[in-house]
């Protein structure tokens, strides 16, 4: 009987702390893996394929950006892709509603209310808003705020605007 509570009390505490850390990845915060190089050099700068998964970054995304949607140019955040919904991308904000950003595809491109425009710091290697431009804030899935992970990398993620681009 004794081993039956035992498994009992077990469970149960494996159960409540599972659906508090549920809770917690799914409204606050969470960490998320970057492949990729897209986002090089902030993140993933010395992306070697043959120790990948010892070096790449784990960042934390904060998600309580999400509540009023408020974003400002240069954060750095995680959206599910516009062509496909299970991919998530992570990019830079270049630019907000109202703003017009200009780029070797598009003339000029005003970015709607309820939109932003996105790229990646590694213009070579990022699938973009220069490939499928403006993208809903609904897709927004939260914030870069801190690389975790490797260690010699842990620290905040600095909110900059890339020189490259320059709102129109």
């Amino acid at each position: 009987m004794g081993t039956v509570n035992f498994l009992l009390n077990l469970t149960k505490n494996y159960f409540t702390f599972g659906l508090i850390g549920l809770t917690v990845s799914d409204r606050y915060a969470s960490i998320v893996p970057v492949g990729g190089i897209s986002m090089s050099p902030t993140f993933n700068p010395h992306d070697d394929s043959s120790m990948r998964s010892l070096t790449r970054d784990f960042v934390i995304v904060e998600k309580l950006c999400l509540e009023k949607f408020k974003f400002s140019l240069g954060d750095v955040v995680v959206f599910s892709s516009p062509a496909n919904h299970k991919e998530k991308h992570i990019k830079r904000i270049t630019a907000l509603p109202g703003d017009l950003v200009s780029t070797p595809h598009y003339d000029a491109v005003l970015i709607p209310e309820g939109h932003c425009w996105v790229e990646g710091d590694n213009h070579a290697w990022s699938l973009d808003s220069r490939s499928f431009g403006p993208i809903p804030l609904g897709l927004v899935r939260g914030r870069v705020t801190h690389v975790v992970w490797p260690p010699h990398r842990v620290g905040k993620v600095e909110r900059m605007t890339p020189k490259s681009i320059a709102p129109f």
